[in-house]
């Protein structure tokens, strides 16, 4: 959630009527709590019939309220009852919270063992005396469970006042509910670029094309083209599918940032970063942040999407842009940079930042054909051969565009209300609604939310919590929805899957987009939404105090963004919260003494979400007052030490979720003080998220037996730590087990049940590498470790049985096993029946000297077709390895890795030959390898696929057949040849055949093998490196002619780990379009070439370098520094 920060905000939001399932909830609880009562009012009775008889009627009107448009605003008197309503409502929930949690502590009292008999006769004095206040009605819990059901039961009564304007919609709505229950796994159109393609084409083009710019301005090598529209006009989705094109690949680097409209250049540079190593940079400031991504970024050639950038000051927004811009000058010639916005002025700004022309490409409204199809697309997803009932449907929808002014988005979400139900009056009622009367984008999306169910509609309104560009984590919404009690169980399924239904919903209705692998809401959306739940998700923007007393008291979702603890301390008037998001920017003021005012004072809360880069070292023990806590999530920006959670944590029996998570998450095991030794109080739990390690602590961690994902246990002969731990865990997803070594035997291993275990689709089973070890007892342990036919992901670490485990060898067992990984088994000797498994896309075999055949013959079939879905093979250290197939056992032509696209053979020295390149292979890699002369492509496919080929450290090969098939070898891009110092040969070039290589990107150790045909004749090389040589004292006069020769599409070189080089190849400065040239571990280097005079970057990093070059090019005044004073970018670090 790293887009959350912004300056000082705070969003409020009033809960969405969700009676659905919590007046559900409540009414059986009541009902359950009658038959543990000595003695119940009669009275009471009578008024939980009665609200389970209105109960229909209650969700009837509520849902016709909130799908109305200004219903309210029309019958106040609605409106002050569904107000009413609620507050009856979260009374009584907060009372059977209260009941439930002290049922939940009485019945962990009762498991306690080892009672003392003094500690036993004053637990009956206490029973007896509540037994008898029962009897006289002086229980002081059960009167207020009265007066809830009371106050629920009056409010309830005025339902009937309300029901005429029901009346006519009844029947609509239950067929929408229908809906929601069978077809909401649909199929989702991916037509989205209709009327665009002419917008795509053209940005690809304007992609392809080379720059003109002069080289010798700063901005030299980016191109900027601004994509310009109003919202919803499709400016993300165009540049979506033009970041996912093939076409894109010929670009380094990658990159996507949502600027939006709170803009910072240390957070889009952060952003940047994130998007290159994959994880968030530590920096604070912007120097260090721009050094680091200068760096990334050198010489690489690289795509830059600048989605969603606003104006607020042009002559700030400049300054800001010239930093963020600064860095990505390093980048290489042909980098490419493209944004999206709203205003042409940004276009402008970026043409005064970087000193020439930005184009612009401008999205208008779609026709109103082209409109038509994309709202018929959607509305009839996953329709088949349409009746001709559908022709009236047709004939409404071309009226309805004539309504969506040439919106994409509003095509998109109106086609999702339309597919809600395909039956003329609902179309009819669409067409008529005044919102699509009123000329404004906003009105038509408002029509998509007000006609979502209930359910739905409590979900999506949550989501407006959050601010504009927020990354929605369907999981963890999923969680939330279920903490706030949106979802409830019913009839043994599953909440979480439930939700995940709920949130595909909201995708398929186009309310919230699929953008590669997160998820989003259109900022159009966003606006839109947020207005029309104002009272439930109103915003307010504030830097002072005074906003927060134009608030309800009476909130109960509240969402905080500042850096000023005063503002938090003002939270503690919010006495009725149900949730709150804090997110702290750092401080030197206490934020702990700030939390506990606010856990004493808003005692009915939920959800508490913390993310902070304050160093808070733990949270405060007076988190003990929110008993009805479900949610807890501590997010730390920085990587500071968190000492521990807080020791009441393991009294707070409601909670279904804690997630612990932020940079450096790592925990010895014998940290004992992170956890409180009794957090297995929590039997609800069904989420954990700790740092690693920290699960070794826990004892007894069976008790947590609605957990859903356990990433490691580990294994110990100590009770609490014992493999049976796992025998009630019946709700896992994800099971890792450590230390299965300690298992004593297969008795023991049995009483784990895994194979009871429905809903497990990932496991990792582990032994630790210890010297003396019992090889038949593995061998048990594995046999009764037999997981359920639903798995999905198979690890096994450190086996030392001989075979392997009996469930393993029958294929039905393990039908439905997607990605195996075995390593460090070193006794096994034959593999199951893999090859068989019709579902298997990654298979990984490492330190398994034993095993000599890929795939045996389990089946009895001579011809088979093996490994039919299989995309990635890594084998590793398979010495033994001899053939694909045992003696006897054959795959028919073809039909051997029929879609593999990844292969990789390390340390096989055994094995015989290659298999038949499959069809779809695109990469290959053979290393400390084998005991092959040649390397042959034996492959059915003309043209070969291969686009990477990584040959290695192969001392026997004498010739790798390059030339022979070159005209196959049309794909190949990358090559790498190293350490084969044998090699003689590259094949033979046919004198008929004009072919050639169209290599980008090559790595040798030997500078010779550039001398052999097909390298000699390649002209599109961008990028040599030269590597892993230690003989090597020069280069090869030969080969340094080439460069000049060859060498005038080169832009990167490098040197690296050579130990003996002395000096660099003459003919450099002949290099015309060389940009970078990289030196890194050549310790015997004196001096460097003439460079050429266009180079723009230089890195020499070498820990021990010569004297005499240290003395030659040092900052301050080196002899020969001036020859490289005219390279704008330098790293020079000579040890």
């Amino acid at each position: 959630m790293k887009d959350l920060f912004c300056p000082t905000s705070i969003v409020v939001a009033m809960a969405e009527m969700s009676l659905d399932p919590i007046m559900e909830k409540i009414i059986s609880f009541c009902f359950r709590y009658v038959e543990d009562q000595v003695r119940w009012k009669r009275r009471t009775k009578e008024e939980l019939r009665r609200l389970r008889e209105k109960y229909p009627k209650i969700q009837a009107v509520v849902h016709f309220a909130s799908s109305q448009e200004q219903i309210t605003e029309k019958y106040p008197a609605l409106k002050e009852w569904l107000w009413q309503l609620q507050d009856a409502i979260d009374d009584a929930d907060d009372v059977v919270d209260e009941l439930e949690y002290m049922e939940l502590e009485k019945q962990l009292a009762k498991n306690k063992k080892l009672r003392r008999v003094r500690s036993i006769m004053k637990s009956m004095k206490k029973k007896l005396v509540k037994i008898g206040n029962r009897v006289i009605k002086r229980d002081p819990n059960f009167k207020r469970l009265e007066e809830a059901v009371q106050k629920l039961d009056e409010v309830s009564a005025y339902v009937t006042n309300f029901l005429k304007l029901f009346e006519g919609s009844k029947q609509e709505q239950e067929q929408e509910v229908d809906f929601y229950r069978t077809r909401e796994t649909g199929y989702l159109p991916k037509n989205d670029l209709i009327g665009r393609l002419k917008h795509k084409e053209f940005v690809m083009q304007w992609l392809r094309k080379p720059s003109n710019e002069s080289r010798t301005t700063w901005y030299r090598n980016i191109s900027i083209l601004s994509i310009v529209g109003h919202g919803g006009m499709g400016k993300t989705t165009l540049l979506q599918h033009v970041y996912e094109d093939e076409m894109t690949k010929q670009f380094d680097l990658k990159m996507w940032v949502c600027v939006s409209n709170n803009f910072d250049a240390k957070k889009v540079i952060a952003d940047m970063l994130e998007c290159l190593k994959k994880e968030r940079p530590r920096l604070e400031t912007l120097g260090p942040l721009q050094g680091v991504l200068k760096e990334e970024l050198m010489s690489k050639k690289f795509l830059l999407v600048l989605d969603d950038i606003w104006v607020k000051d042009e002559e700030k927004d400049k300054s800001k842009w010239e930093d963020v811009l600064a860095p990505v000058v390093s980048g290489g010639f042909g980098s490419k940079i493209l944004v999206t916005t709203r205003t042409d002025s940004v276009a402008l700004i970026f043409a005064e930042v970087i000193q020439k022309e930005v184009e612009k490409v401008k999205l208008e409204g779609l026709d109103e054909d082209e409109c038509l199809q994309l709202l018929n697309s959607h509305a009839f997803a996953g329709v088949e051969n349409p009746p001709d009932d559908y022709k009236k449907l047709r004939a409404i929808a071309e009226e309805i565009v004539k309504k969506l002014l040439g919106s994409p988005l509003a095509a998109k979400v109106i086609g999702g209300v339309l597919k809600n139900n395909l039956d003329e009056r609902h179309w009819r009622t669409v067409l008529e609604s005044d919102l699509l009367d009123q000329n404004s984008i906003n009105s038509i999306l408002r029509l998509s939310y007000i006609v979502l169910p209930n359910h739905l509609q409590n979900c999506f309104a949550f989501c407006c919590m959050f601010p504009q560009d927020h990354t929605y984590y369907k999981d963890d919404i999923v969680r939330m929805w279920i903490a706030l009690g949106f979802i409830q169980p019913f009839q043994g399924t599953i909440m979480e899957d439930i939700g995940e239904r709920y949130f595909n919903v909201l995708v398929k209705k186009n309310l919230i987009d699929k953008v590669g692998d997160d998820y989003k809401m259109h900022n159009l959306i966003h606006e839109s939404a947020s207005k029309l739940f104002a009272q439930k998700c109103g915003k307010l923007v504030v830097d002072k105090e005074s906003p927060l007393n134009q608030i309800s008291e009476t909130i109960r979702h509240l969402s905080v963004q500042t850096t000023n603890l005063d503002i938090l301390r003002k939270i503690e008037k919010f006495k009725h919260l149900h949730s709150l998001f804090l997110f702290y920017e750092d401080s030197n003021q206490d934020l702990g003494s700030a939390l506990t005012e606010i856990f004493k004072a808003s005692r009915c809360m939920r959800l508490l979400y913390i993310r902070t880069d304050h160093k808070l070292e733990m949270i405060p023990e007076e988190i003990i007052y929110l008993k009805y806590l479900r949610y807890l999530k501590i997010e730390r920006v920085k990587s500071f030490r968190f000492n521990r959670l807080p020791r009441s944590l393991s009294n707070l029996y409601h909670l279904l979720y804690i997630i612990y998570g932020g940079p450096g998450l790592l925990i010895q095991p014998e940290d004992h003080d992170f956890l409180s030794s009794e957090i297995n109080n929590l039997s609800n739990l069904r989420y954990l998220e700790l740092p690693v390690g920290s699960y070794f602590v826990i004892c007894g961690i069976g008790k947590l037996k609605f957990l859903q994902e356990l990433n490691m246990f580990e294994v110990r002969d100590v009770s609490g730590y014992r493999i049976g731990e796992l025998e009630n865990m019946n709700d896992l997803c994800k099971l890792g087990i450590n230390c299965l070594q300690n298992v004593k035997d297969a008795e023991e291993a049995c009483s784990a049940k895994l194979c009871e275990k429905r809903r497990l689709t990932n496991l990792d089973l582990r032994w630790s590498d210890t010297d003396s070890r019992n090889i038949n007892l593995d061998e048990y342990v594995l046999d009764k470790l037999q997981p359920p036919k639903g798995l999905r992901n198979l690890s096994v670490w450190s086996y030392r049985g001989a075979r392997s485990a009996k469930w393993m060898n029958n294929v039905n067992s393990i039908f439905n096993l997607e990605k195996i990984e075995l390593r460090d088994c070193l006794e096994w000797e034959t593999l199951p029946p893999f090859g068989q498994l019709p579902f298997l896309k990654s298979l990984k075999l490492s330190g398994m000297p034993k095993v000599k055949w890929l795939e045996s013959k389990f089946n009895g079939n001579d011809k088979y077709r093996a490994f039919p879905l299989l995309e990635e093979l890594y084998i590793y250290g398979l010495e033994a390895l001899e053939d694909w197939f045992e003696a006897g056992v054959a795959a028919e032509d073809g039909c051997l890795f029929p879609c593999l696209t990844d292969l990789v053979l390390y340390n096989c020295p055994k094995l015989k030959e290659l298999p038949s390149l499959p069809s779809e292979l695109k990469s290959l890699t053979i290393h400390n390898n084998m005991e092959w002369t040649t390397l042959n492509f034996r492959s059915n496919s003309n043209p070969i696929p291969l686009e990477t080929l990584y040959v290695a450290e192969c001392p026997n090969i004498i010739s790798l057949p390059l030339a022979d098939e070159i005209a196959r070898l049309a794909a190949l891009r990358k090559l790498k040849i190293e350490e084969c110092p044998n090699l003689i040969s590259l094949g033979e070039m046919q004198t008929s055949n004009n072919c050639h290589l169209m290599l980008s990107d090559l790595s040798i150790s030997d500078p010779l093998v550039l001398l052999m045909e097909p390298l000699r004749s390649i002209a599109s090389l961008k990028k040599l490196t030269i590597e892993n040589n230690d003989e090597m004292g020069s280069f090869p006069n030969e080969a340094e002619q080439l460069f000049l020769k060859d060498g005038s599409s080169l832009c990167e070189l490098e040197f690296l780990f050579l130990k003996s080089l002395e000096s660099l190849p003459s003919s450099l400065e002949g290099l015309s379009s060389l940009q970078s040239l990289c030196i890194f571990e050549v310790p015997m280097l004196r001096e460097l070439p003439n460079l050429p005079p266009n180079l723009e970057f230089l890195s020499i990093i070498c820990g021990e370098c010569h004297p005499e070059f240290k003395e030659r090019y040092r900052e301050d005044g080196g002899s020969d520094r001036h020859k490289i004073a005219h390279i704008p970018h330098m790293d020079i670090r000579a040890g």
